[in-house]
């Protein structure tokens, strides 16, 4: 790229002239004479010396960065022996082909190029196919300033295969927040009410949660008092997305001060009696929870299944289980059928004091009154059940989940096999993984690293190599923990061959393992008297530090390879 040759002609300029006051360099890049006619240095002049070692230092570097980055030459390198001053022009491009679309656009922002037209012209030159995945990368990864996301959004707008819709700029505002740029952040908003496009709950939810979490909770009070300034209204609907988002941050105490200052302004709905009665069901306050609930039959409301499991679960987290349990009985006289989500209530007080035998029971009565368990169900009976080191109930548990067609999520997967990971052997953790890949689950590369340590350490290289080989088809990269995990398996069964080709491949890909690893695998070749074998691999991972070293130190200094 255009800025990457600037800095480094640059750098070359500067080792010109400190070539002999800069030892980390010549460090990172030890210069050979080899090439040089034995000659050179006592028959010229002194100056000539100079020159001539520092045209071969320069065309060094460059074959050295080349090898690092890699570099492609655009045009054939001055040579300083034969061509005028005036030929000297240095044309370097990286190799896009190693960079994904999101890094090739933020490596725009890197060339700290003035002014907005320049920012779009090399944004539009870089070339790649938009797509809303592809800005939603740009904005959320990396480090971008605020103004930098705007410029770049504003760029992205105009692209014919980006919509300009409420779903495009959700996306903006949320990197916004997450980042706290909340300056950024209502300034699109602003943009986006000259543009006639309205925000819609999931908006509001996210410029309020936003707020928040940047613990500017006056704020968030305030931006909804003010939405019509950035074209929305303050309604029954917004005032329970800011209720919700209170709640959920465990501001409960200010979402009651904005109901009960809100409850003459605006008629309220079912919904936000039953958002703050859950809202103290978190912290056990029963006795909020009952005036709450007074206050929601006075203005005309019946609880619902929604109350009752709120007010279940406050009852349990403050202790008051037998209570919870009779008022459970006592819902159908009130006119309520208790769902899901007031059995998964009980259940959850039941594990809570860890009586493993009062879930079952419920679990059972839920089944008998043809109330199909979720996936939230499941979720709480086997986090207990593993929790508890009940491996066999926990797996009981995934088959009677997998049999009623309910798929796992991927976090729920990877919360299973973590515990799994961390006591015994692999095998449960091994069940899971292969039932949940059956139902068609996707697992995370954190499930799969999660594997690879443990079967690693089991010395299972077999189920290693063929997890390792399942990672790699879903579409995962391999990367330092993963090879340092399947070398310290081979090298736990014996299998020093097949650990220094996967220790030479993780070389190749740049890839340098850890020195307890190397460490390691050479101990067990010397011990077997694979002297040269282990010789011709010290060589290499000599070559590789050095190389990661300078690939460090070019990093430091801008380049985004």
């Amino acid at each position: 790229m255009a800025f990457q040759c600037r800095r480094f002609l640059g750098f070359i300029e500067r080792f010109d002239k400190t070539r002999y006051l800069r030892p980390p360099i010549l460090f990172l890049f030890p210069f050979s004479t080899i090439d040089m006619p034995s000659n050179t240095l006592h028959d010229e002049p002194l100056d000539n010396q100079i020159n001539n070692q520092s045209n071969l230092e320069e065309r060094h570097v460059l074959d050295q960065l080349s090898d690092l980055l890699p570099i492609r030459h655009t045009a054939s390198i001055p040579n300083h022996f034969t061509e005028s001053p005036s030929e000297k022009k240095l044309e370097i491009k990286a190799a896009d082909r190693f960079l994904s679309p999101e890094e090739k656009l933020r490596g725009v922002f890197l060339q700290k190029l003035r002014g907005k037209t320049a920012i779009e012209r090399a944004l539009t030159s870089v070339g790649v196919d938009l797509s809303l995945d592809v800005v939603a990368k740009v904005v959320n990864r990396g480090n971008l300033s605020g103004e930098a996301m705007i410029i770049f959004f504003n760029w992205a707008i105009k692209h014919p295969m980006i919509p300009s819709d409420i779903h495009s700029y959700n996306i903006i505002i949320k990197a916004l927040g997450r980042r706290k740029f909340l300056k950024h952040m209502v300034e699109i908003l602003h943009h986006m009410r000259k543009e006639g496009i309205s925000p819609v709950s999931e908006t509001l939810s996210i410029v309020m949660d936003s707020f928040l979490r940047a613990r500017r909770v006056l704020k968030a009070i305030q931006m909804f008092e003010n939405l019509e300034e950035i074209g929305s209204k303050c309604d029954t609907e917004s005032l329970n997305v800011l209720l919700q988002c209170l709640c959920r941050r465990s501001h409960v105490g200010a979402a009651n001060s904005v109901f009960n200052s809100m409850k003459e302004k605006m008629p309220f709905n079912s919904r936000t009696y039953n958002i703050i009665i859950g809202g103290w069901s978190k912290f056990g306050r029963v006795s909020e929870i009952e005036r709450i609930l007074k206050a929601m039959v006075t203005d005309g409301f019946s609880p619902d299944c929604s109350t009752f499991s709120s007010l279940l679960e406050g009852l349990g987290r403050a202790g008051r289980i037998g209570d919870a349990v009779e008022i459970f009985e006592n819902m159908k006289d009130k006119g309520c059928v208790a769902d899901t989500g007031v059995y998964n209530a009980v259940i959850s007080n039941y594990i809570s004091v860890r009586d493993f035998d009062g879930c079952m029971k419920y679990y059972e009565l839920m089944l008998s009154n043809n109330c199909d368990p979720d996936i939230d169900t499941y979720t709480k009976l086997i986090a207990a059940f593993l929790k508890a080191r009940r491996v066999a109930d926990a797996l009981e548990m995934f088959d009677e989940m997998s049999g009623r067609g309910i798929v796992p999520t991927t976090g729920m997967i990877t919360s299973f096999i973590e515990p799994l990971c961390s006591y015994g052997p692999p095998h449960a953790a091994m069940m899971i993984y292969k039932k949940a890949r059956k139902t068609g689950c996707h697992i995370s590369l954190s499930a799969y690293k999660l594997l690879l340590m443990r079967l690693s350490r089991f010395g299972k290289c077999g189920m290693l190599l063929n997890i390792w080989d399942e990672m790699q088809q879903s579409g995962y990269s391999s990367d330092i923990e993963v090879y340092e995990y399947v070398i310290n398996g081979l090298c736990n069964i014996g299998q020093l061959d097949n650990a220094v080709l996967v220790m030479e491949e993780s070389l190749c890909k740049g890839f340098c393992p850890s020195r307890l690893i190397y460490s390691k695998l050479n101990n067990k070749l010397l011990a077997l008297d694979k002297v040269e074998r282990a010789y011709k691999l010290f060589l290499k991972i000599k070559d590789a530090r050095r190389t990661e070293n300078a690939r460090k130190f070019w990093r430091a200094n801008g380049w985004h390879f």
